[in-house]
């Protein structure tokens, strides 16, 4: 299969602008003499495994393009990990090198900088050796390992070869249809979903990338965002294409309807990684902008399902791209294709062939494809931020401060909970202080940002738990309907004063 360094070196010009951030503007000549750089410097180097942990620029899509013309393994590191969450993907990864924008000699123990003078490529890049390589067990041909932002605070390694990524990258940019789109990356590059159909995708299509840092987006963490910061950028870089999380669309769709204008220019905004009510895809398409919803998985590579402008059917996720296949298995969403090799150190779990995705959902009768709800119970929030409420709920509960603890998020910006103390005679800044306390440990998309003390806890006899006491959630959040909205509003009230 063609890669994307050969691809840059048989089509455009070599003058063409295919990457810029920052007020730095790199040619396709520039780019491939950057990659080649960097990846025979790794190759001296003998790497083969890297952690790259940097902000969206160009250091970061230079060092994935290295690592993929080196044929080295790569894993993508958000910057919104909690320090624990970093140090679990490098351990369960097997990195024995680091690439960053910034100094970590102080942060990663057994890091030791690479002599500067020694690098290759632009001079923002820094490179660690790691002095301690643990034993781990990855699938062949495992070309990146992405830890997603975790259903608890250990995620997962979700294994892709080059192929895959590749793949998809070709599939998506068949279905869009966009010739040369200049493409903005508004979510984070170690964010899969940006990585290949933000950069690869693009690429292929014969465009550009503006890699903007986060901060000049407007984008702080998992999930603190400056309206202001991303209209401008908007505006600013007049992009073709955009991805975006439903919270991101509700923010430009509600600026829309205050006035902002949004760019002509904009031909395409696909919008994944967690629920997209119709009504709001309605109200954003009247506003100017061109949302369409999609659906995917890490362990699909990213997407598995798109409407686009052909083919679009408002309340269903897509149609499933040309290179995987999609069936329903009492309820279940099956995918098949091009699925991930398996787990970082999860042998059981390789090349099974097929990915049981936990979501419920039916095909109609037009090959579109309609999620319904999960399986199981999981907290997706509006940025697209993964997390099992168990998880934070233990969390809360491991201390003498708290009896119960039921912590809300699904479809949100943010988590909040319903807390219960041990103690009758505690008081609120107490409960406070303890909660800011186990926000300290937790990475921000997990932490919870408000809560609401219930005057009784909960119990079996008012269908509140089951008799061998887990919460009935659906039963809870109705239930506690007023007071869950009621802290959401308050939160929200004390944000804009």
């Amino acid at each position: 299969m063609q890669t994307i360094i050969q691809f840059l070196r048989d089509t455009g010009a070599p003058s063409d602008i295919v990457l810029e951030s920052g007020g730095k503007r790199l040619s396709r000549a520039d780019l491939l003499q950057c990659v080649e750089n960097l990846a025979s410097r790794l190759r001296g180097l003998r790497v083969e495994r890297v952690a790259l942990l940097a902000d969206n620029g160009l250091e970061w899509v230079i060092s994935d393009l290295a690592c993929h013309h080196a044929n080295l393994t790569i894993v993508p590191l958000p910057l919104f990990f909690s320090d624990e969450q970093i140090r679990h993907a490098i351990l369960n990864s097997g990195a024995d090198t680091i690439i960053s924008d910034r100094r970590l000699d102080a942060d990663i123990p057994g890091a030791t900088l690479v002599r500067e003078n020694e690098q290759a490529s632009i001079a923002t890049i820094k490179i660690y050796r790691l002095t301690a390589k643990p034993s781990v067990s990855l699938p062949d041909g495992t070309q990146k390992v992405t830890f997603t932002s975790g259903t608890t605070g250990t995620p997962k390694g979700v294994c892709l070869s080059a192929e895959q990524q590749l793949t998809l990258a070709k599939s998506l940019a068949s279905v869009i249809n966009i010739d040369k789109p200049s493409h903005l990356c508004v979510l984070p590059l170690s964010t899969l979903l940006e990585n290949l159909a933000g950069v690869y995708a693009p690429l292929f299509a014969g465009g550009n990338i503006i890699a903007a840092p986060l901060a000049e987006i407007g984008l702080t963490g998992s999930s603190d965002l400056s309206l202001e910061k991303l209209l401008a950028c908007i505006e600013g870089y007049q992009p073709n294409t955009l991805i975006l999380v439903p919270e991101l669309l509700k923010a430009l769709t509600l600026a829309a309807s205050t006035g902002w204008q949004p760019p002509a220019s904009l031909k395409f905004v696909a919008v994944g990684g967690g629920k997209v009510a119709p009504e709001l895809l309605h109200r954003a398409r009247q506003a100017g902008i061109p949302a369409f919803e999609g659906y995917g998985l890490s362990e699909c590579s990213s997407v598995v399902a798109l409407n686009v402008p052909k083919a679009d059917r408002v309340g269903a996720v897509g149609c499933a791209l040309p290179h995987v296949g999609v069936t329903t298995k009492n309820g279940e969403i099956i995918v098949t294709g091009s699925t991930f090799l398996g787990y970082a150190n999860q042998p059981d779990s390789w090349r099974s062939g097929c990915v049981r995705t936990g979501d419920t959902g039916y095909i109609d009768e037009d090959g579109f494809i309609h999620i319904d709800g999960r399986l199981k119970h999981q907290i997706i929030t509006s940025y697209g931020r993964n997390l099992s409420p168990e998880w934070v709920e233990s969390e809360l509960l491991r201390g003498p401060t708290l009896r119960q603890a039921i912590v809300i998020g699904d479809d949100r910006p943010y988590c909040v909970a319903l807390v219960h103390p041990r103690d009758t005679t505690t008081t609120d800044r107490e409960l406070a202080n303890w909660i800011s306390s186990v926000n300290l440990g937790l990475p921000d998309y997990a932490r919870v940002l408000a809560w609401h003390r219930l005057p009784e806890p909960l119990t079996c006899h008012d269908g509140l738990l089951t008799e061998n006491g887990r919460p009935k959630r659906t039963n809870i959040e109705t239930k506690y309907a007023l007071e869950i909205a009621d802290v959401y509003a308050l939160k929200q009230e004390v944000s804009n004063v």
